[in-house]
C-alpha cells in the first residue's frame, strides 16, 4: 500500500527516523540566518488581499516553471489580476511531480491553510478561497505567518547603505514573537568594473559621510556602515561572488588609481578588477573577525543570463543559472590570505554547483584553527541544490569529509514569506539520513547521541552562530 501524499511520516521511512523527527526535531525552534524577506514587511505587520499575490509578486521559482509549462509572460509577471496568475501557476503545478516546488507548494497548503487536497485547475477555486479568507486574519499576516511555524530569528540581506528603519521600528516592538536582524551585503562597493559602481559609491560617500577618493576611504566608509550595522543586531555579512579570481596584493596607489578609474566610468582591466575585490574582501575579513561577524561567501551564480528578460523586468526574475567555473585555488587563497592578515573570521561557504561541494567541505576543513567547532561551514544546499537529492548529497558529504554535529543546517535563502516549511522538509531529510544510519548499523543506536545530533544541526548549532 503506497504512503499517503506527504502524510504524517513522508522521507520518513524507518521507526528511528519517525522517532527522531516527530520526537526531537518537530518541536524546535527555527533559526533563519539568511533569507531575502523585506523588512518594511516585517515592520508594518503586512497582509496580503490574496494567496495569488503572497505567492506569485515576486517568486522566480515559481516563474521559471510557468515558462516551462508554456504560460505566456503576461500571466506570470504581466498586467494580469493575481487571480489569473494563480489559475496559470494551479495549471502548471500538476506538470512539476519531481520538482521540490511540487512538495513546497503543498507542504505551504497543508501547514499554513489547512489544506492537505492536491491544487490543479479543478482545486483552483477551492483554495483560492479558503486561502484568501485566512489572509484576512491576523494569524496571517507577516508577522503571524512566522509565528506559526516557530520562527525564532530572521536573518535579512540589507544594503550598506540602508537606514535600517525598519529595522528600528521591528526591533522597537517589544510584542513581536521573533527576532529580526540585518546582514551585511556589500557587493555593489565590491567590482569596480561593474555597471553602477560609480553612482554606488557617490551613494555610499553621501550615507557614510566618508569623501571616498582612495581606496582607504571606501574601506572606512564601508566600516562605518558596518558598525552601524552591528549597533542594530547584525550577526552576519554576505558576499555574493559569481567567480572567483586569482589576485595579487597590490600598492595603496594602485588601488587608489582602480577605484578612480571606476568612479570615472573607464574599463577597468579583469585583473585590475580582481585584485581590488579580493583586496576588500581581505581587509572586511579582519574587520568581521574583530566584530564577530559571520562571512558568507554565494558563489557561482551566472545571473540575468536572458538578456532579452532581464531588459524587460530587471535582475532576479528567473534568468539564473549554475556556473562551472573551478575555484578551490583561488577560494583556498583568499581564506589563507584573510587568515594572514589576521584570525578568520566565522565562515559559510557556498556554492551553487554541486559537482563542488566536495572541494567546498575539504577547502573547510583546511581552515579550521580549533577555536571554536565548526568556524568554517560548507553551508547547507544552496537555490537549485535546496531539493532531496541535492541536500543528501550535501549533507552526506559534510558528514564523510569534515564533521556532521558541527553542520550550521538549513535557511530558506527566500522572498516568501510562505517558504518556511523548507525548514521541515530539511529536518525530515535529516532525521530520514540519521534514522538510516541507525537502522543499518553505520552508527550506535544511542538515542542519546542521535537526538543531540538532530537538534544541533536542525538548531543549535544556527543559535549559538546568530543568537549568542
Amino acid at each position: 500500500m503506497s504512503a499517503p501524499f506527504l502524510g504524517p511520516d513522508f522521507l520518513l521511512g524507518t521507526p528511528e527516523s519517525r522517532r527522531l523527527f516527530h520526537d526531537v526535531a518537530a518541536p524546535l525552534p527555527i533559526v533563519d540566518f539568511h533569507n531575502h524577506l523585506d523588512p518594511e514587511a516585517i515592520a508594518s505587520d503586512r497582509s496580503w488581499q490574496s494567496i495569488g499575490e503572497i505567492w506569485l509578486e515576486g517568486d522566480h521559482y515559481k516563474w521559471r516553471a510557468m515558462r516551462w509549462n508554456g504560460i505566456p509572460e503576461e500571466r506570470i509577471t504581466g498586467d494580469t489580476s493575481f487571480r489569473e496568475k494563480f489559475d496559470a501557476f494551479a495549471e502548471t503545478i500538476p506538470h512539476c511531480l519531481g520538482n521540490p516546488l511540487h512538495h513546497w507548494t503543498h507542504l505551504e497548503l497543508q501547514r499554513y491553510f489547512d489544506w492537505d487536497g492536491i491544487l490543479s485547475p479543478e482545486t483552483a477555486a477551492e483554495v483560492w478561497d479558503l486561502a484568501n479568507a485566512l489572509l484576512n486574519a491576523k494569524t496571517h499576516s507577516a508577522q503571524g505567518l512566522l509565528a506559526q511555524m516557530n520562527v525564532e530569528y530572521v536573518g535579512t540581506t540589507d544594503d550598506p547603505c540602508d537606514d535600517l528603519k525598519h529595522h528600528l521600528a521591528a526591533q522597537s516592538d517589544s510584542t513581536l514573537p521573533f527576532k529580526i536582524a540585518p546582514s551585511f551585503r556589500p557587493d555593489k562597493a565590491l567590482n569596480p568594473a561593474a555597471s553602477g559602481f560609480a553612482e554606488y559609491i557617490k551613494r555610499l560617500s553621501e550615507v557614510s559621510g566618508t569623501n571616498i577618493n582612495r581606496f582607504e576611504d571606501l574601506l572606512s566608509a564601508l566600516l562605518t556602515r558596518l558598525n552601524f550595522f552591528v549597533s542594530y543586531g547584525c550577526k552576519a555579512a554576505d558576499h555574493g561572488l559569481t567567480r572567483l579570481h586569482a589576485f595579487e596584493p597590490r600598492h595603496p596607489m594602485d588601488l587608489d588609481a582602480i577605484l578612480q578609474r571606476g568612479q570615472n566610468g573607464k574599463d577597468v582591466p579583469t585583473q585590475d578588477a580582481a585584485d581590488f575585490t579580493g583586496a576588500l574582501l581581505v581587509e572586511l575579513g579582519a574587520a568581521y573577525a574583530e566584530r564577530n561577524i559571520v562571512m558568507q561567501f554565494h558563489i557561482g551564480a551566472m545571473r540575468n543570463q536572458n538578456t532579452r528578460l532581464y531588459k524587460a523586468l530587471g535582475p532576479d526574475i528567473g534568468g539564473d543559472s549554475m556556473a562551472d567555473y573551478a575555484l578551490a585555488a583561488e577560494l583556498n587563497a583568499l581564506l589563507d590570505k584573510i587568515n594572514t592578515r589576521k584570525a578568520l573570521p566565522r565562515i559559510i561557504l557556498y556554492c551553487l554547483n554541486p559537482t563542488l561541494n566536495e572541494v567546498l567541505v575539504t577547502i573547510a576543513g583546511n581552515f579550521q584553527d580549533g577555536s571554536e567547532p565548526g568556524k568554517i561551514q560548507a553551508g547547507p544546499g544552496w537555490w537549485y541544490n535546496d531539493q532531496i537529492d541535492g541536500m543528501e548529497r550535501q549533507m552526506t558529504q559534510v558528514a564523510q569529509m569534515g564533521l556532521f554535529s558541527r553542520y550550521i543546517g538549513m535557511l530558506t535563502d527566500s522572498r516568501s514569506f510562505l517558504s518556511f516549511p523548507r525548514h521541515e522538509y530539511y529536518r525530515r531529510l535529516v532525521c530520514r539520513m540519521v534514522g538510516r544510519w541507525v537502522e543499518d548499523g553505520s552508527i550506535p543506536d544511542q538515542p542519546r547521541a542521535t537526538d543531540a545530533l538532530i537538534r544541533r544541526v536542525c538548531y543549535e548549532n544556527a543559535r549559538d552562530w546568530f543568537m549568542n
